[in-house]
């Protein structure tokens, strides 16, 4: 059976579906990837194009620590970005095009024939396509054409990383098609942080990335960037009595990249006046004796910034510690001093140029009035406006749910369940 609509509505992917969407309606999935490919064929004529799946993520423990070289401690989720892609015959006039067509988007057509940046593409989906294409062929790969139409239940700006997710899933088509999938999943993360640095023109850290394209609940440990230690972690949320969510409060991310880029900069700003040049090398100890002069080279913030790294790289160890023993108070308190420690000392709760939007710190005040001290919270992702992470007792969730889209709205609060799979080609039965 070569046309994939048939299969899909066969069942031959239900399976697959289980795996990646947990307890979630399974017919409602079908008709998602039944939609996509209406939609695909439609546009191509192709009936048998290859199914692609590129989880969202969530963070646990860590947060901004990865550019640092520190740990972190995060989860694929079952919000997934998922693709139909065609290959473009070798010979064709499109055999060196790289084409995403995603549902409500423009349509992103980049001509791979150069691979070098285009300072006119920043910012925008055409360098990153360009961007992974180019770490491919550095790492001796191949590439070539394809169109691949897609449609995510990433929120975007929501800190699920929409955008490592689509980075990943580029990563992975290249490697699929023209690779035999040589590339593995922490590489073709690497490929995704590199196009969105030096390409995209955002300094983020590799933690996304990874995440997304890993699976599963991992621990990972960027003391060496060039290798980072990705260790499974066995999380079941469910099991312990707490349902994982995120709230999303309706915050803009449109103007807030100074806003992250600043978390790094003032890092090592705080790093190089121990002369290291990123906190995970310089101790603990020597960077406490030294604050006096830190203060007076970077500022106070590069100071307060530094110790929430300190803090946050340990607990990272005590939360991977209490989930394997299965201690889950001691989990949720190391949530809630997370959530703490990023909002009064490494700040990222709210962007300091727009003091009056503070929809992130709303929805965690109105959380712990809801939680009464059971749970936990804290913001989510990068920070400054978007989403909070949630763990609320199961049988008070409908309540909670009920209680907070009063707030922000119908659809703001959405449940996560751990995605097993790690990014790549949908597998049949």
């Amino acid at each position: 059976m070569n046309d994939v609509q048939d299969r899909v509505r066969s069942g031959a992917y239900d399976s697959a579906f289980r795996t990646l969407y947990g307890r979630e309606d399974a017919a409602m999935h079908r008709r998602r990837w039944l939609e996509l490919l209406d939609r695909h064929r439609q546009r191509t004529g192709d009936a048998g194009p290859r199914l692609f799946s590129a989880p969202g993520r969530t963070e646990l423990s860590g947060n901004h620590t990865d550019h640092n070289r520190g740990r972190v401690l995060a989860a694929a989720v079952q919000l997934d970005t998922i693709a139909a892609v065609t290959r473009f015959d070798v010979g064709s006039p499109d055999d060196r095009i790289a084409e995403v067509v995603s549902e409500g988007y423009p349509p992103v057509r980049v001509d791979l024939s150069s691979l070098d940046k285009d300072p006119a593409e920043e910012g925008r989906t055409d360098a990153l396509l360009r961007g992974i294409a180019a770490s491919i062929v550095r790492r001796g790969g191949r590439i070539g054409g394809f169109t691949a139409s897609t449609t995510s239940r990433v929120l975007k700006g929501s800190g699920l990383s929409s955008s490592a997710a689509l980075e990943v899933l580029v990563g992975s088509i290249f490697n699929e098609l023209f690779n035999d999938g040589r590339f593995d999943p922490v590489e073709l993360a690497m490929m995704g942080q590199e196009a969105e640095n030096t390409y995209f023109g955002k300094p983020c850290g590799l933690m996304d990335q990874v995440a997304c394209a890993v699976g599963g609940a991992v621990t990972i440990d960027f003391a060496d960037p060039t290798a980072p230690k990705v260790e499974p972690v066995a999380a079941d949320f469910a099991d312990a009595g707490y349902t994982l969510a995120v709230v999303d409060s309706g915050g803009d991310h449109a103007d807030l990249t100074p806003d992250y880029a600043a978390v790094p900069e003032e890092m090592q700003a705080a790093a190089a006046a121990l002369g290291t040049t990123v906190l995970r090398d310089a101790g603990e100890e020597a960077f406490i004796d030294a604050i006096p002069s830190i203060r007076e080279a970077a500022g106070d913030r590069a100071v307060l910034r530094a110790l929430h790294f300190f803090a946050e790289n340990d607990r990272v160890e005590a939360m991977v510690g209490a989930l394997k023993s299965g201690d889950f108070d001691a989990y949720l308190k190391g949530v809630r001093d997370s959530g703490l420690s990023s909002f009064r000392f490494l700040q990222n709760v709210y962007s300091p140029r727009h003091p009056q939007d503070q929809a992130v710190s709303l929805a965690l005040a109105l959380t712990e009035r809801f939680l009464e001290g059971e749970g936990a919270s804290r913001v989510h992702g990068g920070g400054f406006a978007g989403t909070i992470q949630v763990f609320v007792p199961s049988d008070r969730f409908g309540a909670y749910k009920a209680f907070i889209e009063r707030y922000f709205g119908e659809g703001s609060v959405v449940p996560l369940s751990v995605r097993p799979l790690p990014v790549g080609q949908v597998p049949t039965d």
